[in-house]
């Protein structure tokens, strides 16, 4: 176990046997990292412990199996992402993975996947289309433009993440399956930093992935994409916005279309192709004007990003509970928990004797107005620099 354990936390982070040997250093080289990673030879427990400090984690982990597999249900075919790249990128994602996936079992309320992996069955990319419709319907979105597309999915325990990479990687998908072969977490993962329209395009093309039932004979990528923009963007309320037949499209219009639908003026143009709304010639010439005008990689009015919730919020409330430890809660959200309190131990008691769920409930207010505190704190560090100051 020692030996999967380690190969994967170096992997997450990216580094190389020379780094790791040095990051420790130097007291085992790096041809007895690869015995410990190839299961020839067991570290010391003074080893160990300085591998557990250099990944932030307690030497404990390297000796707990893994509660399930994690299968990777798409990486972007044609993808020039090298492969070293790619193992650090699935790395981390399996380490979140199992990360959320132990938040869910210590909360079963928050244990609930609505996920109908890989079982939307199609015969044809146009058939995509029908798909996100169907699952709109199920999970009873109606067919308005989604407005906090992290929200809808982690709602359903689609867990969103963002991955720092490289421009030549876009999006992946993925799933936790248990030892009895049920699935009880999944991903969509997604790069920071990109524009909030491109980054709503991505998620939803990712969840065509998971849900989408796609035989070898269709490409799957144009099969996910017509999903994405089909879930976005309704047909029925493309054409009650923008109509059936259009010859002509001020650019003054698309962009309200982008703050509606939430998609670049690249996407909506070729949903509307898809649709009929306007011919394959007037798509081409937008499509030419808006890379003249160097739109194509940075569109005017960005949207801003979306920022998934459900990590930072479950964790916390699992902390307060006493059901992980402030150096887990910490680990998991990557930012530091302040211990101020002005509660006296009489109140203390007070709220340990109230009922479980009325407990619950007054967590996650707290939690919330923390959540509330915390991003309003992060927004002033970035418009003034310096430190955020806590509660």
């Amino acid at each position: 176990m020692i030996a999967q354990r380690l190969r994967e936390y170096r992997l997450a982070r990216g580094m190389s046997l020379d780094a790791l040997a040095a990051s420790i250093g130097g007291i085992v080289t790096k041809q007895a990292l690869s015995k410990y990673e190839k299961g020839r030879s067991l570290p010391s427990p003074l080893v160990l412990n300085k591998l557990a400090s250099v990944f932030g984690i307690k030497a404990a982990f390297f000796w707990s199996p893994p509660s399930m597999e994690v299968r990777f249900v798409a990486f972007r075919k044609g993808s020039r992402l090298p492969k070293k790249e790619q193992a650090r990128v699935e790395g981390l994602v399996r380490l979140a993975l199992e990360d959320r996936v132990r938040l869910q079992e210590l909360a079963p309320d928050q244990n609930r996947l609505d996920l109908p992996v890989q079982s939307l069955r199609i015969r044809s990319v146009d058939e995509a289309e029908g798909a996100a419709e169907n699952l709109r319907r199920s999970w009873n979105l109606g067919i308005d433009p989604i407005a906090c597309m992290t929200g809808v999915l982690e709602d359903r325990r689609i867990h969103v993440l963002e991955i720092e990479s490289g421009e030549k990687f876009d999006g992946m998908s993925a799933a936790a399956i248990n030892e009895k072969g049920k699935t009880v977490a999944a991903a969509v993962v997604t790069r920071s930093g990109v524009p909030g329209e491109r980054q709503r395009l991505n998620l939803a093309h990712e969840l065509g992935h998971l849900v989408l039932g796609i035989p070898g004979t269709i490409d799957a990528e144009k099969a996910a994409f017509r999903f994405g923009g089909a879930f976005l963007a309704p047909a029925r309320e493309v054409y009650r916005e923008v109509g059936t037949k259009r010859s002509f499209i001020r650019l003054e219009e698309l962009l309200l279309l982008k703050l509606r639908f939430g998609m670049s003026l690249q996407a909506l143009l070729y949903r509307f192709r898809d649709l009929g709304i306007i011919a394959e010639t007037y798509y081409r010439q937008f499509c030419m004007d808006i890379n003249r005008l160097g739109w194509r990689t940075s569109e005017p009015h960005p949207l801003e990003r979306e920022r998934p919730q459900w990590l930072t919020r479950t964790s916390l409330r699992a902390f307060a509970e006493g059901l992980i430890s402030r150096e887990e809660a910490e680990r998991m959200t990557g930012e530091r928990i302040e211990m101020k309190s002005s509660h006296s131990s009489v109140e203390r008691r007070a709220f340990m004797n109230l009922p479980l769920q009325e407990r619950r409930r007054i967590l996650e207010v707290q939690a919330e107005r923390f959540l509330a505190h915390y991003e309003e704190g992060k927004e002033w560090k970035e418009l003034h620099g310096g430190d955020i100051v806590d509660y």
